[in-house]
């Protein structure tokens, strides 16, 4: 197991149904550790940066439109392999296949209206983070339950 940082962004539909602390909880009650949040809205620019390995895709201007049409959540994650682990928190990416229990497998039925968005690799994790975070934002701290979640040799 490896930590890692991780980005979430909790959708605009998301936002709008009153999701936001269900979903939370459901990170923090794994054990992934917040260590950058805030509510924004995102502007056009920073949705086609956070989008761009989609440009030209079928579905890359809708997403850009629904992304900045209200408010959405950035939330940044730390954890053992908190990139895999927030991913199968979410559930697959079309809601018709995400496993009930799951947040998308729960709350969604829309391919893009899927209440969740989550990097898929530490790469990606980390172009994702600088693009919804500036320097100073994503903060370092100690849980207090980090020694019973991973060891003591932490």
């Amino acid at each position: 197991m490896e930590q890692e940082r991780t980005l979430v962004l909790i959708k605009p539909d998301g936002v709008q149904r009153g999701l936001i602390g269900e979903i939370i909880t459901r990170f923090e009650r794994k054990g992934l550790k917040p260590v950058g949040l805030k509510l924004l809205t995102l502007s056009k620019d920073k949705a086609e940066e956070l989008y761009s390995p989609h440009v030209g895709k079928f579905f890359y201007d809708y997403l850009v439109q629904f992304m900045t049409s209200n408010p959405i959540v950035a939330l940044a994650v730390e954890g053992n392999d908190a990139i895999e682990l927030v991913r199968m928190i979410n559930g697959a990416t079309k809601p018709m296949e995400s496993a009930p229990g799951s947040i998308r497998g729960d709350f969604s039925i829309d391919i893009t209206h899927n209440v969740v968005h989550a990097s898929d690799s530490p790469e990606n994790a980390e172009r994702e983070l600088r693009v919804l975070f500036d320097d100073g934002e994503i903060l370092e701290y100690q849980r207090i339950d980090e020694a019973v979640l991973y060891g003591p040799d932490l």
